[in-house]
């Protein structure tokens, strides 16, 4: 792991590495806090970010305004980037934004020319958890929350490896991906036409298929520009309605979809994951 950046803040440390990575085939950067007394000696609980549609790991560390609490709570933060960077790794020929370099979607592909790199389900449970827990003093009591995109992952991941996260929350998630402009154009592309295939990274299907345990907490504005077209958390509840799957979702009136909206309900999400951790 190589520093690419260190400051200090609240009493912490905000640190961004580099590091190359095996399952993506490509150097990867993100981003860490550590609160003020983490050590070899008192090591932390991780909640990790992911972030959405064009963000790096940048976004949430510099915007959402998490750290000042973090560091009350003990907790580490970890914001991995939102997908393989670099000359080599193939983007949408059109560079359009929802799609190719920023856009990973959190799967692991399996169709030429995206598989070789666009691996992130497996890099972000994985390899990057394992590379933290060996080089930084955290404990392996993990949580994961998101974004838009960094939402679908974010619930995703947590209902297919409750053993391995703790809680899961997600601010304005695509909640069900395969019937979506955003979900389908990038699962088609990553994962093939064979839409079965699509089933294990849509929250909704998800959940609907069995009665899941893990802590969920959704924030959803009502003023959202993408609330209808790409978000549908009325699908998301509905799926937990019918496997009797409890989840709380919490719609604001007036919201949108920025950073003003996560920096607004962030302290819940803090709270919500410490509460499971441990920590409060």
């Amino acid at each position: 792991m190589e520093i690419v950046s260190e400051n200090k803040v609240f009493g912490g440390r905000h640190i961004r590495y580099r590091h190359r990575s095996e399952v993506t085939d490509c150097e990867m950067t993100f981003a860490v806090f550590l609160p003020p007394f983490a050590s070899k000696e008192t090591p932390v609980p991780v909640l990790y970010w992911l972030s959405g549609l064009t963000c790096t790991d940048e976004n949430f560390m510099q915007k959402a305004g998490a750290m000042a609490l973090a560091a009350e709570l003990g907790l580490a933060i970890v914001a991995p980037d939102t997908s393989p960077r670099g000359d080599d790794v193939p983007d949408d020929d059109n560079s359009d934004y929802d799609f190719g370099l920023g856009a990973g979607f959190y799967v692991d592909a399996t169709e030429s020319p995206w598989k070789k790199h666009y691996q992130m389900f497996s890099y972000t449970t994985e390899e990057l958890p394992a590379l933290i827990e060996s080089e930084l003093p955290v404990t392996k009591e993990r949580a994961i929350s998101g974004h838009s995109m960094g939402g679908h992952g974010a619930l995703v991941i947590g209902l297919r490896q409750p053993t391995r996260f703790v809680s899961v929350s997600a601010f304005s998630p695509i909640a069900n991906p395969m019937d979506c402009p955003w979900g389908k154009k990038a699962f088609a592309a990553y994962l093939g036409k064979d839409e079965s295939k699509w089933q294990q990274y849509d929250a909704s299907w998800l959940i609907s298929q069995k009665q899941h345990s893990i802590p969920m907490l959704i924030e959803q504005g009502t003023n959202d520009q993408f609330l209808h077209e790409q978000l549908k958390p009325e699908r998301l509840l509905a799926a937990a309605q019918k496997s009797n799957t409890p989840i709380t979702l919490s719609m604001h009136e007036g919201y949108d979809h920025s950073y003003f909206f996560i920096t607004t309900f962030i302290r819940n999400h803090l709270e919500f994951h410490a509460s499971h951790l441990g920590l409060v």
